[in-house]
């Protein structure tokens, strides 16, 4: 049997968690942490869009005290090794899921803004945000199969069992925790650059342009961000079961896998982007009840 070797590879990839986890890591707190700061103390106005970029930024937040031990290469105790892989795996999907209802809370607002409240209110903001934690804390069951046949020390996010790289599991993550929220992401942001679009010839066509440019850019972030790390756990699941036998292509994919895992998590910091225009969008609600015209992109277009 071909003895095909990963050291070369894991090398690198530790070098590469070195470079990039500790940037993100003391940028993303830092900024994170402003964040947090600034919608609870200083806005202190709990619109819908500052609920869900609050969930974001707590969702972020957890991600980022994971990348010290993502970092840490020896092996650690099985139980505690699982509990970091657990909230790992609830900040990245909490991510993916917050983004996408900020999205869909956006296409109401520009899309159908007569309905929009009704449909938006701090409230269902809220229970949304509280609907995402117990998603993904029940999504996160499988993570505890995830070393089922290693012994008590094992090295965290490595070598997961043969009984994690099973179809209804990968099925499961790519399904619900990639495609679907990424679709439902192009349509909204689609549909929204469309009907911004319309409005061009008419007075405020400079911010809209700029509300495309931003909507482009989330777009951009979320795709480029989530899209290899799952294109990678479909090219592993290939691997961990036979399908994908060559060593050379294995050592590929091992590389690719771990390379798009560690700049997913560059979105810890990109987000920080979302939230200055979610502050300026807060105080755009002060001018909008003294003049009736709402001017940021992130809730509605002027009316």
């Amino acid at each position: 049997m071909e003895n095909c070797s990963f050291e070369g590879i894991n090398a690198f990839v530790h070098s590469l968690h070195l470079a990039v986890y500790i940037p993100i890591f003391i940028v993303g707190i830092i900024l994170n942490v402003l964040a947090l700061i600034v919608f609870c103390r200083v806005l202190k106005k709990w619109i819908e869009s500052t609920i869900y970029m609050t969930n974001l930024a707590l969702m972020d937040l957890l991600m980022l005290l994971i990348l010290p031990f993502r970092i840490y290469t020896g092996t650690m105790q099985k139980t505690f090794c699982t509990f970091l892989e657990t909230l790992y795996f609830i900040g990245m999907y909490g991510s993916i899921f917050t983004i996408v209802c900020i999205c869909v809370d956006r296409y109401i607002a520009i899309k159908h803004p007569f309905h929009a409240t009704t449909l938006r209110s701090p409230k269902k903001a809220f229970w949304a945000c509280a609907i995402i934690w117990v998603f993904v804390w029940f999504g996160s069951i499988p993570v505890y199969d995830f070393h089922s046949d290693s012994y008590s020390n094992i090295r965290c996010f490595h070598n997961f069992s043969k009984t994690t790289w099973n179809a209804p599991v990968i099925i499961a993550v790519e399904l619900f925790g990639f495609i679907i929220p990424m679709v439902v992401l192009v349509v909204c942001s689609v549909e929204i650059i469309k009907t911004l679009q319309k409005k061009n010839s008419h007075r405020g066509s400079v911010n809209r342009r700029a509300c495309v440019r931003i909507i482009y850019a989330n777009l951009l972030v979320f795709l480029v961000s989530f899209a290899p790390s799952h294109l990678g756990i479909f090219l592993q699941y290939l691997v961990r079961r036979d399908v994908i036998t060559d060593c050379r292509a294995k050592q590929n994919i091992s590389l690719f896998v771990q390379v798009s895992m560690c700049l997913s998590n560059v979105t810890c910091c990109l987000d920080s982007f979302c939230y200055y225009f979610v502050a300026k969008e807060t105080l755009s609600t002060d001018s909008f009840r003294r003049t009736g015209r709402l001017r940021n992109c992130s809730l509605t277009t002027e009316v």
